[in-house]
């Protein structure tokens, strides 16, 4: 057997599992949802987008309340990958091994302020990454929803341990009325 036969015969034996060595990307692990509710204060949106707010935010907004909520998200992209020319000459790579992964690390901060008094300030970072292959790979799009998804619900579960505490201070701060 010559070498160009051997190179042919493990060619086809690649192709032949095909089937069975596909790698489909990995979703990222389930965020910890803790189930949406209110906060036990209202505010307002200050800054930010209102379709774009952790759902505790999002549950909490009132257009009359003198707390003021200030949110903001940054996204970043990367990629690593198999060089070509090593992908290229490894059989694996037609068989669908992973030859690279897309990232996307989320940013977001939150700001809870009752006039010129900040009263909480919370910020969130995570990143999201998922295998790609010659046949299959995510779309921008999925990797962007993912990371807004973990970001938000990691600024949720802060706002959730420190709610109490929130409720106490604007209470405590709100002007009674004499009567």
């Amino acid at each position: 057997m010559t070498k160009y036969t051997i190179a042919a015969l493990g060619f086809a034996v690649a192709l032949a599992s095909f089937g069975c060595a596909v790698q489909q990307p990995t979703l990222p692990p389930e965020i910890a949802q803790t189930p949406a509710r209110p906060l036990p204060f209202k505010g307002r949106l200050f800054d930010g987008d209102p379709q774009e707010l952790p759902p505790a935010v999002a549950m909490s907004l009132s257009n009359d309340s003198p707390v003021i909520f200030s949110y903001r998200e940054e996204l970043t992209h990367d990629e690593s990958h198999t060089p070509l020319w090593i992908s290229a000459f490894d059989p694996a790579t037609y068989a669908g091994t992973a030859t690279g992964e897309y990232g996307v690390t989320a940013f977001a901060s939150l700001s809870i302020s009752e006039g010129d008094t900040v009263l909480a300030d919370y910020t969130a970072k995570e990143r999201v990454a998922m295998p790609y292959s010659m046949f299959k790979e995510p779309t921008h799009k999925e990797l962007d929803r993912a990371a807004r998804d973990a970001v938000r619900s990691k600024i949720d579960q802060k706002l959730y341990g420190d709610a109490d505490r929130l409720a106490q201070t604007i209470a405590s701060s709100a002007p009674t009325s004499i009567k």
